[in-house]
């Protein structure tokens, strides 16, 4: 028992010294190609056998023949070990290769294309993600060249709505300033509503690049879809009652849903206020909401003749009016936008078709479990 011990002292003292060897080497190669490492562990594997097989002969006293014999079979065994690492260096490396030029396309714009042959598993699972990514980022390219036309029309539409504006105050105050006005106070209230517009574009411009930036804060809080939609509709009545529409909100359900209260607020005066705007005179307005299994849906269904149908997908684009006219009440075409924005914001869904006389906007929204009771 006590020979047994002291070999298997003998053999680990051996082949820890060929092993920290290895390690040091290894430190030092950290940064050459994966081939070098792979040769590097066969040979601290054949080299600590060895060590471990030379510390002993010499513990137990071999002959010089068996000691030749035994180091004749080892140094065969490195000789392969080391063939056999190196291929599969070469092999690994040659795969990572292919790998990096196929990445390097896809950085460049283009897409990822798996490499054709076998791999290793972790080579394998990296072709993957990075296929996965090149299909994601291949999407929000396509997201972007569909929303480049809308940004074009929104920067065109701006500049013109802000020139416009900006013009009739030029020539207000440069005729106050001269004395021609015969009622000034009529030009003060100009004024006043013309920076009111301005004020509006710019307010609205803010909120949509904060909700792009994915700064938009929300506070929910449990609520009513019935208390978010008395709240728009009293909001909208003065302007219902200055177009002569009628607003209906009969069929709106208690549907409880976790919002933010302001902004969801934002969102119904929109879509009332779109509503109103395009409901000629006499016509009606009409707001709903139910409850569609898990989804509280609000509605607004309006008089305006109804969307071509190849304008539905635009609806909610930066910059879509529906309309080639851009004087007001067109507006900026940021309102629907920022409907968009904020319900998806809230993990919800707005969308619009086509009904009898008009079309009908939809704001889907996660319903809220029912409360506990007491």
């Amino acid at each position: 028992m006590r020979d047994m011990l002291l070999i298997a002292l003998f053999a680990f003292l051996g082949a820890a010294a060929a092993g920290l060897v290895g390690a040091v080497a290894l430190r030092l190669l950290r940064h050459r190609s994966v081939a070098v490492s792979l040769t590097v562990v066969a040979a601290v594997a054949v080299t600590a056998m060895l060590a471990a097989t030379l510390a002993v002969a010499q513990a137990m006293f071999l002959s010089r023949h068996d000691l030749t014999v035994v180091t004749t079979v080892v140094a065969m065994a490195a000789v392969v070990s080391l063939a056999t690492a190196l291929l599969l260096g070469r092999w690994v490396v040659a795969r990572s290769r292919e790998l990096a030029l196929a990445a390097r396309s896809f950085g460049d714009g283009g897409s990822f294309a798996a490499p054709d042959g076998e791999s290793t598993a972790e080579l394998a699972a990296l072709s993957r993600e990075l296929a996965a990514t090149s299909e994601r980022l291949a999407a929000s390219r396509e997201r972007e060249r569909a929303l480049e036309p809308s940004r074009r029309e929104l920067v065109a539409w701006i500049s013109h709505d802000l020139r416009t504006p900006l013009a009739g105050l030029r020539a207000m105050s440069e005729a106050l300033e001269d004395g021609v006005v015969q009622d000034p106070e009529r030009y003060f209230r100009l004024i006043r509503t013309e920076v009111d517009r301005l004020n509006s574009m710019v307010g609205d411009l803010f909120e949509l690049s904060r909700i792009h930036a994915g700064a938009l804060a929300l506070t929910p809080t449990r609520m009513s879809v019935y208390d978010l939609v008395g709240e728009a509709l009293a909001g909208a009545d003065p302007l219902a009652r200055e177009q002569g529409v009628r607003l209906v909100g009969d069929g709106v359900e208690a549907v409880p849903v976790e919002v933010d209260g302001k902004e969801m607020t934002r969102v119904l005066a929109n879509l009332l206020v779109n509503a109103i705007r395009r409901t000629p005179a006499d016509g009606t307005v009409a707001v709903a909401a139910e409850r569609r299994e898990e989804w509280g849906v609000l509605s607004v269904t309006d008089g305006c003749g109804g969307i071509p149908e190849e304008d539905l997908p635009r609806v909610f684009d930066t910059g879509w009016r529906g309309t080639p006219a851009r004087t007001p009440p067109a507006g900026a075409g940021l309102g629907l936008a920022i409907v968009r924005g904020i319900v998806e914001a809230h993990a919800g869904h707005a969308g619009v078709r086509n009904v009898t006389g008009g079309c009908r906007f939809e704001v889907t929204l996660p319903a809220a479990a029912p409360a506990p009771s007491s």
